[in-house]
């Protein structure tokens, strides 16, 4: 018998941003939120602010049908470059990359709670923006602001290309 494999997903797509807006590019996934909420995306989309992750938002993640997680990530490119990975895509680069802040570190155990109980969304992703500056500041470098435009792009496409789909 798995704990909560019964748990019913209440939320058709949660998005997720992940960082500190006060550390420049380390709010990459904050910033993008923000935008995503000026975005007018559909009812069944819930935008969550995640500040530096914890398991506290373990409940929203088991609640999702479909889970998109946007943060600053080290992908071995140019500051702003963005780049998605997707359910298996996401687990490799989680547990393989090298890591340039506990984020990546506090979202593998949240993903992989949720996996141990068996709630784990049908469909994942992280959408990952290569940070340029992590010092103080409340705004991303001008690079890492235009890898932000191309994130909210790209997650819009998603979220709407899945409610086509549906």
């Amino acid at each position: 018998m798995t704990l909560t494999a019964s748990r019913a997903k209440t939320i058709d797509t949660v998005v997720i941003g992940i960082g500190n807006n006060l550390m420049t590019d380390d709010g990459a996934g904050i910033h993008v939120i923000e935008r995503l909420r000026e975005a007018g995306l559909p009812d069944h989309v819930e935008l969550v602010d995640g500040g530096t992750l914890g398991f506290t938002l373990l409940d929203i993640v088991e609640s999702a049908r479909r889970l998109i997680v946007v943060d600053a990530a080290q992908l071995d490119r140019e500051p702003g470059c963005v780049e998605v990975f997707e359910d298996e895509q996401m687990d490799v680069y989680l547990t393989t990359c090298r890591r340039s802040s506990v984020h990546e570190v506090n979202l593998l155990d949240v993903i992989g709670a949720a996996r141990f109980r068996d709630t784990m969304p049908e469909h994942y992703a992280l959408v990952g923006i290569q940070p340029d500056s992590v010092d103080w500041g409340a705004e991303p470098t001008a690079r890492v602001a235009g890898g932000v435009d191309r994130a909210t792009a790209i997650i819009t496409e998603m979220v709407l290309s899945e409610e086509c789909a549906a």
